[in-house]
């Protein structure tokens, strides 16, 4: 794939993690944003942004820039790789054509099996009627 090329259109910050903490936390910007803006990628043709807005279309601001985050640990630098794979894990599966679903027939032979347990059942209970 393109990673190399890729990972240059990307830009990170890093800003400081929410929620509760201790001392350390009010001080260190261990939360790394990844932002990647797929109208400005020259690394995609046409067909492929289109198929890549579809399908990551939730996680796309109104300007078509991705954006991701990850705050999973106190490292900066062990954020910073979590959130790339995220993204190139993101853009792989987003990139997969789906296989067209082909319509299968039943086989005449699951037919004929469900035809005969029907008619065993259907005997079992005329044989629990009341004779008059």
């Amino acid at each position: 794939m393109y990673k190399v090329e890729l990972y240059k259109e990307l830009y990170f910050k890093a800003v400081r993690s929410g929620g509760a903490g201790g001392q350390h936390v009010n001080k260190v910007s261990s939360k790394v944003m990844l932002f990647w803006n797929l109208n400005d990628s020259k690394l995609f043709r046409e067909e492929e942004k289109t198929q890549l807005e579809n399908r990551l279309g939730n996680n796309l601001s109104k300007d078509g820039i991705l954006i991701l985050v990850c705050e999973e640990t106190r490292s900066q630098i062990k954020n910073k790789e979590i959130v790339v794979q995220k993204f190139f894990n993101q853009i792989k599966r987003a990139l997969v054509q789906q296989k067209i679903r082909k319509e299968t027939k039943v086989p005449k032979s699951v037919i004929r099996k469900n035809q005969e347990s029907k008619k065993k059942s259907s005997l079992k209970k005329a044989l629990r009627k009341r004779i008059i």
